[in-house]
C-alpha cells in the first residue's frame, strides 16, 4: 500500500476521532503546528523516516517536542502510528488531516502568483469571485513572481487559470514558429 492510502486511512481515522469527541478544530491546530515544525526542522523529518532509530525512541523525541502544548489525542495518535512502525507517514497523515478537515468545513486552497504584489483590494476581489464560483470558503495564499513579466496564475484545486504575459509570449512564439515551417 503506498504511502498516500496509509497517511489516508489515518488521516481518516482522526478526524472520525476528532468529530466524535467534538476536538476537530483544536486536532487541526496541533497539527498544522506538527507540519510548520517539521517544515522547519528537517532533521526531525529525516528522524522519523529512519528506519534504524527505534520506534521507542522516536516516540520519545516526539513527545519531548510535542507534548507540552498539543492535545492529548494527538500524541496517542503519534504513539499507536510510531509502534506500528509508520513514523514516516506522519507528515502526509497531518496534511490529508487538514485537507479531510478542508473537505468537512467547504473550504479550498487557492494560489494566485502575479508579476507585482497584489493590493489588499486585488487579493479580496480575487477571493470574493473564486468564493462566488467555487461556492466554498477560500484560503487564498498569493506569491510573487517577477518572470511572469506581467498578469497573474490562479490555481484554484487543480484547475489553473494563466493569463500571464509570459505566458502569452511563449504561446505567440509557437504559433509563430508553427506558421514560419
Amino acid at each position: 500500500m503506498s504511502e498516500i492510502q496509509v497517511a489516508s486511512r489515518y488521516a481518516n481515522s482522526l478526524l472520525d476521532l476528532a468529530q466524535e469527541r467534538n476536538t476537530l478544530d483544536a486536532i487541526k491546530s496541533d497539527l498544522e503546528s506538527f507540519l510548520a515544525v517539521l517544515k522547519a526542522t528537517p532533521e526531525l523529518k529525516a528522524v522519523l523516516r529512519n528506519p534504524i532509530i527505534s520506534p521507542d525512541k522516536k516516540f520519545s523525541i516526539v513527545k519531548e517536542v510535542f507534548s507540552p502544548s498539543v492535545n492529548e489525542i494527538v500524541i496517542r495518535f503519534f504513539k499507536i502510528v510510531i509502534s506500528k512502525g509508520r513514523a514516516e507517514v506522519l507528515y502526509e497523515t497531518a496534511k490529508e488531516f487538514v485537507n479531510g478537515y478542508n473537505r468537512i468545513n467547504g473550504v479550498i486552497k487557492a494560489s494566485i502568483v502575479s508579476a507585482i504584489p497584489l493590493t489588499d483590494e486585488n487579493k479580496a476581489e480575487v477571493q470574493r469571485v473564486v468564493e462566488e464560483a467555487t461556492q466554498k470558503k477560500v484560503l487564498l495564499k498569493t506569491l510573487v513572481e517577477p518572470d511572469l513579466i506581467g498578469g497573474f496564475v490562479l490555481t484554484v484545486g487543480d484547475k489553473q487559470f494563466d493569463a500571464s504575459i509570459s505566458s502569452s509570449l511563449s504561446k505567440l512564439k509557437k504559433e509563430f514558429i508553427q506558421k514560419v515551417v
